[in-house]
C-alpha cells in the first residue's frame, strides 16, 4: 500500500462518525496487518500527551535550590521537577545527540500500583495494562533515542513483568533495532529472596542495554585484566599466516639464525636472525594464530610486542597497556556491586523525612554507567526516572574516584513531594555531607553543582506575545544547552537590562540572548567595540528563521547566530503530537451518517473494511 493511500484512510478512519472505539481500532487494525513481524498494542491515549497539542514545555530554575558553591568549572548536574515526557521534550532542544550514556528504572506494571497513567494506578484486572505501559514508554523512548550521542548507550532495569515487551519495543525499528541489542545483564536483585514463594525465589532482575549506533569493535569492560603476557597461538583457530616486523619479537633465545627447515610449534616460513633478542629481519610463519595480519600490525602500532621464550618457538604477546577485562552479564558482588538490601541501607543512611521503597544500590549505577566509557572521565549520563536520584548520586561518586568531570541529568515528578524531599535532599546532602542516624559523619562530595529546575509551559499558538515569552522563558534552556551560566551585569562598558538583552560569560564562552530585535542594531556596534578570542553564541529574537544576519554582518567574524523562538519550533515539530485541527465542514458522508441507522453505519463499515483488505493485497501483489 502506497504512504499517502494508508494516511488518507487512517485519517478518513479517525475523522468518521458514528463508529465506536472498539470499531476504529478494528480498521485501524486491519491496516496494520501487512506486517509479518512485530509488536502491536492498543495505543492509548495519555492526557500529557494532548496537554502538549496546546502548550509548549520550558524548563525554569528554582534559584534558591541551587547549590553552586563548587565554581564555574565544576560539573553543573541538572534536576529537573515534572513529568518526564515534557522534560524530555525540553532536552530534545538543550541535548540532542549530546547524552552518552542513558540509565532508566520505569515501572515495572506488576499490577500492584507501581505505575501510574493518567493519575490512575494500573491494576492487574486493567485489559489494556500492557497496551497503557508500551504506550507510555514508546513514547519516552522515542525520543531517548534523539538525546544519544553516536556512541551512546541506554540500559533499562525491568522484571519478568514486561521483560518480553520490552525486548520486542527496543528490537523495533523505530527505536534502537536488533543490530544495536548489545545484551541482557542479570543483576542479582537480593541475597533474601521470598521464603514463601511456591514456584521460584526470584532473586535476579534484568538490565537491557542496545547502543545508539551498530560499532563492531565498541568494547565494554568491567575492569583491567592482570598484567602478564599471553599465547598467540589458540588450537581452535583456523590455521593463518602471520608477518612480524622487524624488532617486534624479543627472543629468550642465544642470537643466530634459526632456520625455517626445523620443526617448532609455529612453521617457519623464512629464516629468523636473532640479535640482541630480537628479530633483526622481518620474518613469517604459519600457525592456529588468535589474530589476523590487520589485528597484528594494530596491536604493533599501539605498542605491543611478542616473544619467543623456548626453543618451541610458541609465540606469546604483551600489551603495551593493560587490557581491559569485558563484563560478564551476571552482576553481583564479584563486581563489586550491591543488592536492594543494600539500597535500602544506603537510603536508611541520608535519614530523609519520607521513604521510598524501591531505590537501587548506587554500585549498580556506577558498574553499568562506567561499563561504556571506562577510559572517558568526561560523559553526559541522563536519568528520566530518577525515582530517590540514585544516578546523580553514582555519577558523584565515580567523579570524586578518578577525578572525572561526568555531569548527570535526572528527571522525575513530584508525586508526594518525592522531588523535593527525596531526590533533591539526597543528593544535596551528598553534596554538603551529612550525619547518618549512628552518628557518623559523611563528607561531602563538595566539587559538584547542582540545579533545580521545573516544567513551565507557554501557549502552541504563534502569537508575537507567546513568542517573546517562550524566548524570556527558555533563556534557562539555553542556559543548560550552553553549559554557560556565570551572568555578566554588563557587556562592552555597558549595563545589560532583562528585556532588552543578557549576557553570560565564563573564560572562552561567551552568550547574548536578545530579547528586544529593535536594539541590533546597538548591541552589533557594542559586539565590533570588544577584543575576543572565541566567537560569542547570539541568540535574537526574530518572528522568522533570519537571525538578522544583515545587521550583524559587520561582526560576522565575532558571532555565531540563531534565531529564536523559530529553533525551539523546529526540534519540537519533530517530536510533539501534532496539534488538533480546527472543526471542518462535514463531507456528504459524514451528513449521511449523521442521519443513519445503524444497518446503514454497518454497511459503510464494511465498506471500509473491504477497502482497507483491496489496498493490502495490492501490496502484496506489488511486493
Amino acid at each position: 500500500m502506497k504512504a499517502t493511500d494508508r494516511h488518507k484512510l487512517i485519517d478518513r478512519i479517525n475523522t468518521l462518525e458514528g463508529l465506536t472505539d472498539d470499531e476504529r481500532s478494528a480498521l485501524l487494525g486491519l491496516l496494520r496487518e501487512h506486517k509479518t513481524y512485530g509488536l502491536v498494542w492498543e495505543d492509548k491515549p495519555e492526557e500529557v500527551v494532548e496537554l502538549l497539542r496546546n502548550e509548549l514545555p520550558v524548563l525554569v530554575e528554582v534559584k534558591d535550590r541551587a547549590l553552586t558553591d563548587a565554581g564555574p568549572d565544576a560539573p553543573n548536574h541538572i534536576l529537573i521537577e515534572g513529568d518526564n515526557l515534557k522534560a524530555l521534550a525540553t532536552l530534545a532542544y538543550t541535548h540532542a545527540g549530546k547524552i552518552d550514556v542513558i540509565y532508566i528504572d520505569p515501572p515495572y506494571n506488576t499490577g500492584n500500583k507501581d505505575f501510574i497513567y493518567n493519575d490512575s494506578y494500573v491494576d492487574s484486572e486493567d485489559s489494556y495494562r500492557h497496551s497503557k505501559w508500551l504506550s507510555f514508554m514508546s513514547r519516552r523512548l522515542r525520543i531517548a533515542k534523539k538525546l544519544l550521542s553516536e556512541r551512546g548507550v541506554i540500559f533499562i532495569s525491568i522484571d519478568d513483568n514486561e521483560q518480553a515487551n520490552l525486548k520486542l519495543l527496543c528490537d523495533s525499528a523505530e527505536l534502537f533495532g536488533e543490530k544495536n541489542f548489545v545484551g541482557t545483564f542479570f543483576w542479582k536483585r537480593t541475597s533474601t529472596p521470598p521464603a514463601l514463594s511456591y514456584k521460584i525465589r526470584r532473586k535476579l532482575e534484568f538490565v537491557l542495554c542496545y547502543q545508539k549506533s551498530y560499532i563492531p569493535q565498541r568494547t565494554f569492560a568491567q575492569g583491567y585484566v592482570d598484567g602478564g603476557d599471553a599465547p598467540l597461538l589458540n588450537s581452535g583457530n583456523p590455521r593463518g599466516i602471520l608477518s612480524f616486523p622487524v624488532g617486534t619479537v624479543h627472543f629468550n633465545l642465544p642470537d643466530g639464525i634459526y632456520s625455517h627447515n626445523s620443526s617448532y610449534k609455529i612453521e617457519l616460513l623464512d629464516n629468523v636472525e636473532v640479535v640482541d633478542g630480537l628479530n633483526a629481519n622481518e620474518f613469517r610463519a604459519a600457525g592456529n594464530f588468535k589474530w589476523g595480519q590487520a589485528n597484528l600490525e594494530r596491536e604493533v602500532s599501539e605498542g605491543t610486542y611478542f616473544l619467543i621464550k623456548s626453543k618451541q618457538f610458541s609465540p606469546r604477546f604483551q600489551k603495551a597497556t593493560k587490557a581491559t577485562k569485558v563484563p560478564s552479564n551476571i552482576i553481583d558482588e564479584e563486581v563489586n556491586v550491591g543488592t536492594n538490601e543494600d539500597a535500602q541501607k544506603e537510603m536508611l543512611g541520608f535519614n530523609l523525612s519520607s521513604s521510598f521503597d524501591y531505590a537501587k544500590p548506587s554500585s549498580l549505577i556506577s558498574y553499568l554507567a562506567k561499563m561504556p566509557f571506562w577510559d572517558d572521565k568526561d560523559i553526559t549520563i541522563l536519568d528520566f526516572f530518577a525515582g530517590s536520584g540514585t544516578t546523580l548520586h553514582a555519577v558523584m561518586q565515580l567523579n570524586a574516584t578518578d577525578n572525572g568531570k561526568r555531569q548527570c541529568i535526572i528527571c522525575t515528578n513530584n508525586e508526594s513531594g518525592i522531588c523535593e524531599n527525596i531526590t533533591y535532599e539526597r543528593n544535596r546532602a551528598v553534596i554538603q555531607g551529612y550525619t547518618m542516624p549512628n552518628s557518623i559523619e559523611v563528607a561531602g562530595l563538595t566539587d559538584n553543582n547542582l540545579r533545580y529546575y521545573r516544567t513551565d509551559f507557554v501557549g502552541r499558538n504563534r502569537s508575537i506575545k507567546n513568542m517573546r515569552r517562550l524566548v524570556q522563558l527558555a533563556t534557562d534552556m539555553l542556559c543548560i544547552k550552553e553549559n554557560l551560566y556565570a551572568e555578566k551585569k554588563s557587556f562592552a562598558g555597558l549595563p545589560t537590562y532583562k528585556n532588552i538583552y543578557r549576557y553570560f560569560e565564563h573564560g572562552e564562552r561567551r552568550m547574548l540572548v536578545i530579547y528586544d530585535e529593535r536594539y541590533v542594531d546597538e548591541i552589533v556596534r557594542m559586539i565590533s567595540s570588544v577584543e575576543i578570542t572565541s566567537k560569542i553564541k547570539v541568540y535574537v529574537f526574530s518572528p522568522s528563521e533570519d537571525p538578522w544576519e544583515v545587521s550583524f554582518e559587520p561582526v560576522n567574524d565575532k558571532v555565531e547566530l540563531c534565531a529564536l523562538p523559530q529553533a525551539i519550533y523546529n526540534t519540537y515539530k519533530r517530536i510533539l503530537p501534532k496539534r488538533r485541527q480546527k472543526p471542518i465542514e462535514p463531507t456528504e458522508e459524514e451528513d449521511a451518517l449523521a442521519g443513519a441507522d445503524d444497518e446503514e453505519i454497518g454497511g459503510l463499515f464494511a465498506g471500509i473494511i473491504d477497502e482497507v483488505t483491496l489496498l493490502n493485497n495490492k501490496e502484496r501483489g506489488d511486493e
